[in-house]
């Protein structure tokens, strides 16, 4: 029933980008290859780089996947399988894929502007500075919170370390032979992809550990954000991303098999051993609204819509190119998401234990809210499951099961590496936007502007001496991530209607998420309130002010949208 379950989405999500990206493509964006994109009009071999579309999907998919994908549906699942996989099915493809989509083209037709900054000349000025105030706050958590996840998974994964940090060389490598010896990408590619894997067989072997490792692994990755977010895209960000997508399709494309040979041996093995629905798991909020805030990337993401402004807009080399990005890349993690769900709803009832053992195995690794929330039960939850499916390709000994271990830990810390340093370019973006439009040059320089974002996420994490400062904050990320979201969306129905094109693709996903996210803010504020928590009720509220403020703005200028003329914004 599981793997059935897993098929018919894969079938939906091919059928669905075919069908309706498309239409969204050719009649509501009307892509138009004829138009010159940001990356050749103001190509400067750093940031803008017209690329092949392969390897901006790659960057762009491995950018906006991080954790999220497989964190949210992991602890999602308490709640059933069921409301689990209708919302990651029709939200990938309904809102997040529209979302990324949107948020992509309308900044790659303004000079590749950030969703932040564009909305200055979309919605207006005062709505500007709210909305960059909103997003720098949501990057200075990302960076500071994926650092120290980092730093938690490599001392969970220790075989994961030597790989992952062997990535670099292996991608700059790859950059050489690709950008410089003009050699062929995808034979270059897959040789790099088997110089990767031969790291992860050597990392099994050798496992790294340090003292402190929070402590000493945020410097490290914040040392390493820094240089990395400040090379040209093309040296380390794209290549080490295009293996990383590679990555992500033999994991998938094992785990696929995997399914395949256990329903083969025993039907039984991959049955749902999680609850089809369990709206009151103990200790849980409510199923509604939090669902739409637990399964954030998995459905829809507002930091997409930061890295489809940010850095994808700034590579795609022609407008068509867009709809495998933007609506592509959603596609792909929705894909990945429903994978997490096959892994830990039915993976813990394989390997041959039997479907009584495998609901055993579950009732206590989901024994209450508390205990499944924890990154370590989540991440553990899809490594476990994803292994146990694996193994019935490749037998049951000790080393293949560390050998793929190792292989999903390097999967997922690679993931996360992709996102702290596309976070960390990103926020110097916004620093240097800011720092243009208060006149202050200094502000504009992409190493100021780098150094101000990891030296603020650094702050953040040492707020706590254990390095766990961002856990402080952790609480309204998720609001604020899906409040992005439905602000991105707003934005992309404001420009539709300008551009006398269909907004309701953008509006009634947008007016969902304002409702469900204003709805879980302020269940959260009154939360905070009530647990005396001054510090999260303060920013909690005054981000809800923020967003009201947002939306009377965006509804004051959508009433007036269409006395503009279509020619005043691209």
């Amino acid at each position: 029933m599981g793997f059935l379950v897993f098929v018919l989405s894969l079938i939906w999500f091919f059928v669905m980008y075919k069908l309706y990206g498309g239409w969204i493509a050719k009649k509501i964006f009307k892509l138009d290859d004829s138009r010159t994109t940001p990356a050749h009009e103001l190509e400067d071999g750093v940031d803008y780089v017209p690329t092949n579309k392969w390897v901006v999907w790659g960057h762009h998919f491995t950018s906006i996947a991080g954790l999220g994908p497989i964190v949210g549906p992991a602890i999602a699942i308490m709640w059933g399988w069921v409301p689990a996989v209708l919302w990651i099915t029709l939200g990938t493809i309904l809102a997040g894929a529209v979302h990324d989509f949107g948020s992509l083209v309308v900044s790659m037709r303004n000079k590749g502007r950030s969703i932040g900054d564009l909305t200055t000349r979309i919605v207006g000025p005062r709505a500007k500075y709210l909305f960059i105030a909103i997003i720098f706050f949501e990057l200075w958590i990302v960076i500071a919170i994926f650092a120290m996840i980092m730093g938690i998974l490599f001392n969970m994964y220790p075989q994961s370390v030597f790989p992952v940090w062997m990535e670099i060389p292996i991608a700059i490598t790859l950059s050489y032979m690709v950008y410089k010896k003009g050699r062929n990408l995808h034979t270059w590619s897959w040789v790099a992809l088997g110089l990767m894997y031969l790291t992860v067989v050597i990392g099994v072997f050798l496992p790294i550990t340090l003292p402190n490792p929070i402590v000493t692994w945020l410097w490290i990755l914040m040392i390493y954000a820094f240089i990395a977010s400040t090379l040209p895209v093309e040296t380390l960000l794209q290549p080490r991303d295009y293996i990383n997508s590679h990555e992500l399709l033999v994991a998938m494309g094992l785990i696929f098999l995997g399914g395949i040979a256990a329903v083969i041996r025993d039907p039984a093995h991959l049955n749902y051993v999680a609850p089809a629905f369990n709206p009151t798991p103990k200790g849980a909020p409510p199923i509604w609204p939090f669902l739409f805030v637990t399964i954030a990337c998995g459905a829809i993401s507002g930091f997409h819509s930061l890295v489809s402004s940010g850095t994808s807009s700034k590579q795609i080399d022609k407008e068509s190119d867009a709809q495998l990005v933007g609506y592509g890349g959603m596609v792909a993690e929705g894909i990945l998401a429903s994978l997490v769900v096959l892994a830990v709803a039915a993976g813990f009832g394989a390997m041959g234990k039997g479907l009584e053992a495998g609901v055993q195995a579950w009732s206590q690794h989901y024994a209450d809210w508390a205990t499944a929330k924890g990154l370590g039960a989540k991440i553990s939850a899809f490594v476990e499951g994803s292994t146990n499916m694996m193994m019935y390709l490749f037998g049951r000994s000790k080393f293949m099961h560390d050998l793929l271990a190792t292989i999903m830990g390097v999967f997922i810390v690679s993931f996360a590496g992709t996102t702290l340093d596309t976070a960390t370019r990103v926020q110097r973006y916004i620093v240097q936007e800011i720092g243009d439009s208060l006149k202050q040059n200094w502000l504009k320089n992409k190493y100021v502007a780098t150094f101000i974002a990891v030296a603020s996420a650094l702050a953040l994490a040492f707020a706590n001496p254990s390095g766990k400062g961002a856990l402080i904050l952790w609480p309204l990320f998720g609001t604020v991530n899906q409040l992005l979201a439905a602000l991105a969306l707003l934005i992309v129905t404001v420009y539709l209607v300008r551009k006398r094109s269909n907004p309701w693709i953008a509006a009634i996903p947008m007016v969902f998420m304002v409702f469900m996210t204003g709805w879980a803010m302020v269940m959260n504020i009154k939360n905070f309130y009530k647990t005396h928590n001054t510090l999260l009720f303060t920013i909690g509220t005054i981000v809800f002010i923020l967003m009201v403020w947002l939306v009377i703005e965006a509804i004051v200028v959508l009433s007036r949208a269409r006395k503009f003329e279509e020619g005043e914004i691209e």
